[in-house]
């Protein structure tokens, strides 16, 4: 398999500061010096575009596909403070209320009726209606980050929060800083990850038992988001390496040859690991932030071209049959990717395992070892996304 980067260059400069997908992946913003825009993720077109004047953004939060979008203010000429938290409603093409607080804000979360923000070291969360009313406040480990993620299913109550003692669940993930927390619609499960950035972990969110723990690579990493499949059979990684991973949560995925060994021999962990089934590598102009919980940065000069949001969407044109999910990964170098999963993967949907029990099957996710060639040249497997359709952005109201 060959995973060496490509290079796909720009006519143009681009200067994106941000990128932000609502929870259902319908939508996503986009952020650019001259204000924000909205698109359809797929087939990709754009939805409207707001210029604004008299300052930059640092980012626009979708509320699902409703008109509401959460503005924070940032780089060189903030529109508006870092410390407060505006509400556009892009129906009236204006702003309709607004939350300050004595502090920089670090991310937000949503869900149809709630807004959480992350402050340095505590959540507060508001319900919003016909009134916004603070719902509750939390204390958090320090949180630069501003991670936080909310379940946004219709009957789903989980905000997950970095920890600290609280009269709640409490789950000892990581020995080392997280970096990333992430959950599906539902709020079942919970993935986190470290600033090792070698490990992705998947707790049942309720008992809080470990169910799976994937291997995303050997060396240190800088995890940018973690995303799960709607119905919880996948999820997606990615991080600073380029690389979105995908890991199968109701089959396992490929081990190391010598992971049958294990129960006979003291090997290391390592070789226990399970590694992602299907891979894809962002072309080298291009390549943060998880679905459910938006962390914020201020935007920069130069563009970082290892940063992405990737999400779940279905496939066009599958009206009849079984949902067929792909991905979708926009960069910030201003790539738009939409990736099928390797066939024989796509075909292996299986049904819902219990938490922590694994199901074996004959599809490309339990084969062990990492496709090497045949004699004649063909692969086994192949262990790679299809680039199904790429666009590039021009101007910043022109992804065409």
């Amino acid at each position: 398999m060959n995973l060496a980067r490509q290079s796909i260059s720009s006519t143009r400069p681009v200067n994106i500061y941000h990128v932000g997908l609502d929870p259902d992946c319908t939508i996503f913003t986009v952020v650019a010096p001259a204000g924000f825009a909205v698109y359809r993720t797929c087939p990709l077109a754009l939805v409207r575009k707001r210029e604004l004047t008299g300052g930059t953004l640092a980012a626009a939060v979708p509320l699902h596909a409703s008109s509401l979008v959460f503005l924070l203010g940032g780089g060189r000429s903030p529109i508006y403070p870092p410390n407060k938290v505006v509400f556009w409603d892009d129906v009236l093409g204006a702003e309709v209320a607004e939350l300050e607080f004595r502090e920089r804000v670090r991310g937000l979360a949503c869900r149809r009726g709630w807004l959480a923000v992350a402050l340095r070291r505590r959540v507060v969360v508001f319900e919003i209606g016909e009134q916004i009313v603070r719902a509750g406040e939390w204390d958090t480990w320090d949180n630069p980050r501003g991670l936080l993620a909310i379940a946004t299913g219709t009957y789903a109550t989980l905000l997950a929060i970095p920890g600290k003692q609280h009269p709640v669940s409490i789950i000892a993930a990581h020995t080392t800083a997280l970096t990333t927390l992430s959950v599906p619609p539902s709020g079942r499960l919970l993935a986190t990850t470290s600033s090792r950035g070698t490990l992705v972990r998947v707790w049942d969110a309720v008992s809080g038992k470990l169910v799976r723990e994937f291997r995303r690579g050997t060396d240190k990493a800088d995890i940018f988001g973690v995303a799960f499949r709607p119905d919880e059979h996948e999820l997606c990684v990615w991080s600073d390496k380029g690389t979105v991973h995908i890991f199968n949560l109701v089959v396992s995925n490929r081990q190391s040859t010598l992971s049958s060994l294990t129960p006979y021999i003291p090997l290391p962990k390592y070789f226990e690991s399970e590694w992602s089934y299907a891979q894809y590598r962002i072309p080298s102009q291009s390549a943060h932030i998880s679905l459910s919980a938006t962390s914020i940065r201020s935007p920069v000069s130069e563009v970082d071209e290892e940063r992405c949001v990737v999400g779940w969407i279905e496939a066009p044109g599958q009206e009849s049959g079984p949902i067929q999910y792909q991905l979708l990964a926009l960069t910030y170098a201003g790539g738009w990717y939409r990736l099928s999963l390797p066939k024989a993967a796509a075909n292996n949907h299986g049904s819902p395992s219990k938490p922590g029990h694994q199901r074996t099957s004959s599809g490309s996710s339990s084969v062990k070892g990492k496709g090497k060639e045949k004699k004649d040249g063909s692969q086994k497997q192949s262990h790679k996304c299809v680039l199904e359709e790429f666009r590039r952005f021009g101007r910043w109201d022109g992804w065409g």
